[in-house]
């Protein structure tokens, strides 16, 4: 058995209407992913006006992409970094005092390599309570990041990270505890 790409059909996917899409597209271009717009509060209406639920004291830095602001939750007092990619094919959830670095990003979609059309797979991803995903990491779909976890620099996920562990590498493996000092 062969890919065979001329197969593929995601018609079941329908992540809202073309104009949504459309309008969201230009909003995010200007409002979001510019890196000449420094305003969290801006980014912060935008998205609460495309359907994202948004808590307070939530900081987002310059030029951050988000595909659909609809399947978002974003708790309180969480930073996301410059460069941040949510590709949010499906819900993503972000629980209070989440910090995700520069150039991390969240992948909620990936394709199905055991068919030949290549069909679509979309899984939520959910970051807990104080994790912290570091620059240039990648979480992949169906990931839980538990509370206090730690995906460090460059890192790659694509299992459910324990809470309080330090996890480093591609693929991603725990090397440590995290353990607070006062």
């Amino acid at each position: 058995m062969r890919t065979d790409l001329s197969s593929y059909n995601n018609s079941w996917f329908n992540p809202g209407s073309r104009t949504k899409r459309l309008a969201w597209y230009l909003i995010n271009e200007i409002f979001l992913k510019s890196s000449f717009n420094p305003s969290s509060a801006i980014k912060v209406f935008w998205l609460r006006r495309f359907g994202a639920k948004i808590g307070k004291g939530v900081i987002i830095k310059p030029s951050v992409n988000i595909k659909y602001p609809w399947k978002l939750i974003i708790g309180d007092y969480c930073w996301i970094g410059e460069e941040v990619w949510i590709d949010n094919l499906d819900s993503v959830i972000i629980e209070n005092n989440v910090c995700i670095s520069q150039g991390a990003f969240l992948l909620c979609g990936n394709h199905n390599y055991k068919l030949p059309s290549f069909d679509l797979i979309t899984k939520p991803i959910t970051l807990r309570e104080g994790c912290w995903i570091g620059a240039k990491s990648i979480v992949g779909p169906g990931v839980v990041v538990n509370d206090y976890a730690i995906l460090a620099l460059g890192s790659v996920t694509s299992t459910k990270l324990e809470a309080y562990g330090i996890y480093r590498g591609n693929p991603a493996q725990k090397i440590k505890d995290r353990v607070f000092t006062s």
